[in-house]
């Protein structure tokens, strides 16, 4: 969401003094301010709840030019591979002045705070203050600045009814992990809603009608879900950021930049075992570009970053990396280049069927598996190439990986596709079918492979 913004103007409230604010949240970026929710009358009366540039979460109102609430977590919210449920709830009815504006991660009370100054009693929110031209908007400000960077999902609000997180969540009894609930039996008031509850409608799913319009931007509906959570590329990794590296679409895709660094990047899930599937799109290529799989990122201990050692440059752990090389067509591995496939060019999708139960790696090309390789042949592995058993490499686990393994100052740009079904905006053009039901793709998924994603992993 990254350039867009949804908004609505508000009715008369219910109760102005109490409100329930609950969001799930998957961040892309840190270290930027971004707004999710905003209830704007004027500078006089509003509230709005954000990430700030320091990672925390933060709460800030104001009503009738007063500054009412002023609530940062002491915590920083830096993960950006999971999805958070946040819950702002609103009582200022509440003898305790603690109590009257609370933030909720999670299902656990944020108590840690760096900033603590709380509504008077009985006061009105600024974002409940009936006015013509109160407008509600979600991710940015109101001239629609900070917009949120990442994605969103099941966003409800409740006008003059305060709950704490638990009407929107509970713990899974088998994993002891924090869940969602989709439909919550609550009570929404007068300004209330529940959107973004399947996909991207922003159509009010309570019974009030208060629809959203999408402002700015494209609204694009997501596989990645609160509960099933999909790969993305791993922006955390050593210098991301650095020298012109970019990562954009909930960190889908990678650019490089104009820079003369090596660098390469890997899923932010990998897996032991199991048989997984992904497509990838180069939109621009410089030499030394490769797709692969990795069982790490970029860490310090390496002399250099050329993605398996591509033109026999080696480096501490290539000997688990395999890439498929684009100029060559060759398959690259602990600094050695063996003889695999045709070559690719931009806009070219490279589908990647990694075998982990049998240690075999296939690559496709627009849809066409190379050398003759055969994804469902098992431990025959017809026409694979026989990787490291996951169990005797340095971490493991496998990941995808792509590299723009050069010093030239080229640029390389990946678009990838680990089953949410686009390629950066663009949805994939006519989805392949896929037996396990989890992702969606350009091509056919080889049977028995799935997307890598949480469901993926526990299939």
């Amino acid at each position: 969401m990254a350039t867009t913004y949804l908004h609505k103007n508000q009715a008369s409230p219910t109760n102005a003094n109490k409100f329930t604010y609950s969001v799930w949240l998957k961040r892309s970026k840190l270290g930027v301010s971004q707004r999710f929710y905003q209830g704007y009358e004027s500078g006089n009366n509003r509230l709005y709840a954000m990430m700030t540039a320091n990672d925390t979460l933060f709460v800030y109102g104001v009503t009738g030019g007063n500054v009412q609430v002023n609530i940062e977590t002491t915590r920083k919210f830096r993960d950006t591979n999971g999805w958070y449920h946040v819950v702002i709830k609103g009582d200022s009815t509440d003898g305790t002045s603690t109590d009257r504006t609370q933030i909720w991660v999670n299902g656990v009370r944020e108590t840690a705070l760096t900033v603590a100054s709380n509504i008077n009693q009985n006061t009105a929110f600024g974002n409940l203050v009936a006015q013509s031209n109160n407008t509600l908007t979600i991710s940015g400000t109101e001239s629609h600045s900070e917009l949120w960077d990442g994605s969103m999902s099941h966003i409800h609000f409740t006008d003059g009814y305060a709950y704490d997180a638990s009407a929107f969540g509970q713990t899974d009894s088998t994993t002891g992990e924090w869940s969602i609930n989709t439909s919550p039996s609550v009570t929404y008031g007068n300004t209330g809603y529940f959107v973004l509850k399947d996909g991207n409608s922003v159509t009010d799913s309570s019974d009030n009608s208060n629809d959203f319009s999408v402002g700015a931007g494209t609204l694009t509906k997501a596989e990645d879900c609160p509960d099933n959570v999909f790969a993305t590329l791993d922006n955390l990794g050593i210098e991301a950021g650095a020298n012109g590296t970019t990562f954009s679409n909930g960190n889908t895709t990678y650019s490089s930049g104009g820079h003369s660094n090596v660098r390469f990047y890997v899923s932010n899930l990998g897996a032991t075992s199991g048989k997984f599937y992904c497509e990838i799109k180069p939109t621009s290529l410089s030499s030394h570009n490769l797709i692969g799989v990795a069982t790490h990122g970029i860490t310090s201990a390496m002399s250099n970053y050329y993605f398996g050692g591509s033109g026999s440059e080696a480096h501490t752990g290539d000997e688990f990396e395999w890439g498929y090389k684009a100029e060559s067509g060759n398959i690259e591995n602990n600094a050695s280049s063996s003889s695999y496939g045709n070559t690719y060019a931009a806009n070219d999708i490279i589908g990647i069927a990694m075998d982990l139960d049998n240690s075999k790696l296939y690559f496709s090309k627009n849809g066409v598996f190379q050398n003759s390789g055969a994804p469902t042949s098992g431990s025959t592995g017809t026409g694979a190439i026989s990787i490291t058993a996951p169990a005797s490499t340095d971490t493991g686990f496998y990941h995808f990986a792509v590299a723009k393994a050069t010093s030239s100052t080229d640029t390389a740009t990946f678009q990838c596709n680990f089953g949410d079904g686009y390629f950066g905006t663009t949805a994939v053009a006519s989805a392949g079918t896929n037996a396990s039901g989890i992702g969606i793709f350009e091509y056919d998924v080889p049977a028995g492979y799935t997307a890598l994603s949480t469901k993926g992993l526990n299939e």
